[in-house]
């Protein structure tokens, strides 16, 4: 077929003007910022953020800088041309759309910045960017950077257990082009994709921080806080913050670096973390948790006084079913157990001051603990506190033709007569940091109260509520 010399001209006009509109869309790509500096966190009753922004966009001031909050500061922030603020706080005047984040970052990455940072020299955000794309699709999806004249930063790595309701930190190794791990402790710059900041909820496990030995980034020069109150102030914040983070994530226990520990539970003035148990079977297991570590940690403090109230009284006592178990296998209480059991001589409670007069209702004691004739039983209960309602049973037998026994039972079918010579004698048992006493064959008395094997096939209490043999704990 042949083209005239109009078609031929009309062809090469379509050519030239898609080459012109691909010049053209690449030339503005290029002029398209990749990078959303974003400053989170300050107090607004002394901070840097106008300085902040004023050395961030005095260098790119092509780069968006956003300011976010919770709500409105007060006294309000001065910010510069190019400088926005965003609250996260809903309002009745304005859509929802206005308090979204995702709304308002429109860019590639991110780059968070800690109050009081500077930025002396304008290349050094994509320095940053070429080390996270070189990174390609692999775990590491945050590239940082340390602030000078601060809190030296350090890698960390985090291991969370929410099992067990506990974050522990550890110290990385560092590398010859700097470290990758899990969290950072200090002062740091961070840049990351602008899609996994929005992914952090559902995204962050199995992801890693490499922190970069250079460039580095300065701060302000003087003291983020011109006073020590301010800085009390500060410190009293971040506190609360860390709790709620906490609570948020499910986690009571912080374990740090240097040894350290930070409880977000319950303690003797707060009630325990969970409420009154049925059917056996505490509200945790339905989560695939075990017994929170503030709650084993009271239980641990109360079984230890009262052991050491029950011997220097001459109380006979010895570890009792789930309790006793605990000790054989783990040494300490059972992982998901909510109390400790102790088994006594009857004849020997009068011995006992704290024991001896609880007919005629309870006893707290100089030191706090709660101890009470059990409303459910013929037996005693000793609380960790009046608030925390944590306990130690007492359940007193007597022996009858060589046999231990009680006037009243529980539908327990740990909750069983055996024979003297168990106690006879008793034997020093390693228990919760502590050396206490439990019957001898010991393995004996356990198949006897729960059935053969119970030392080697662990169990929940009440499997027809929840089964330990259905639940992967990989």
């Amino acid at each position: 077929m042949r083209i005239s010399f109009c078609q031929g001209l009309l062809t090469g006009a379509i050519v030239l003007n898609l080459l012109i509109l691909y010049y053209v869309s690449r030339a503005h790509h290029g002029r398209n910022p990749r990078v959303t500096t974003l400053l989170r966190e300050f107090e607004n009753f002394e901070n840097f953020v106008t300085d902040v922004a004023n050395s961030f966009l005095r260098q790119r001031p092509e780069l968006p800088f956003l300011v976010v909050a919770d709500s409105s500061p007060y006294p309000p922030l001065v910010l510069p041309e190019g400088a926005r603020l965003l609250l996260l706080s809903p309002s009745a005047d304005q859509p929802p759309q206005a308090h979204r984040p995702e709304f308002h970052i429109q860019t590639e990455f991110v780059f968070l910045v800690p109050d009081g940072v500077e930025l002396e020299q304008p290349r050094v955000i994509e320095r940053l960017i070429r080390e996270l794309e070189g990174e390609g699709g692999g775990p590491v999806r945050l590239v940082a950077a340390p602030v000078l004249t601060r809190s030296a930063v350090q890698c960390l790595h985090l291991r969370v257990n929410l099992r067990e309701w506990t974050a522990t930190y550890s110290p990385a190794a560092s590398g010859s082009s700097g470290s990758v791990c899990t969290a950072l402790q200090g002062d740091a710059v961070v840049l990351m994709r602008t899609e996994d900041l929005f992914n952090l909820s559902t995204a962050l496990r199995g992801w890693k921080v490499k922190l970069l030995e250079s460039p580095c980034f300065s701060a302000n020069h003087r003291p983020l806080f011109s006073s020590a109150h301010n800085q009390w102030k500060a410190d009293t914040r971040l506190k609360d913050a860390t709790g709620k983070l906490m609570k948020s994530f499910g986690l009571k226990r912080l374990l740090l670096p240097e040894g350290k520990e930070q409880w977000f539970g319950c303690s003797k003035e707060i009630p325990r973390c969970f409420g009154t148990v049925q059917d056996d079977t505490p509200e945790y297991l339905y989560l695939d948790r075990w017994t929170p570590p503030c709650c084993l940690k009271a239980l641990r403090e109360t079984t230890k006084y009262v052991i050491n109230i029950l011997e220097s009284s001459g109380v006979r006592y010895w570890l009792e079913g789930g309790t006793l178990l605990g000790a054989v296998r783990h040494q300490d209480i059972i992982p998901w157990d909510y109390d400790v059991d102790l088994g006594i001589y009857l004849e020997d409670v009068p011995n006992c001051d704290h024991l001896k007069n609880l007919d005629s209702g309870s006893l707290v004691d100089a030191n706090g603990y709660v101890w009470e004739r059990a409303v459910e039983g013929d037996f005693y209960r000793v609380q960790y506190s009046e608030a925390n309602h944590l306990h130690v049973d007492l359940w007193p037998f007597y022996p009858r033709n060589g046999v231990m026994t009680k006037d009243t039972w529980t539908d327990h079918k740990q909750d069983v007569e055996f024979p003297e010579h168990f106690l006879q004698p008793l034997v020093p048992m390693s228990f919760a940091g502590i050396t206490a006493y439990g019957p001898n064959n010991h393995r004996s008395f356990l198949e006897l109260k729960f059935g053969e094997g119970v030392i080697e096939n662990p169990q929940y209490p009440n499997p027809a509520k929840k089964d330990w043999t259905k639940v992967n704990y990989d």
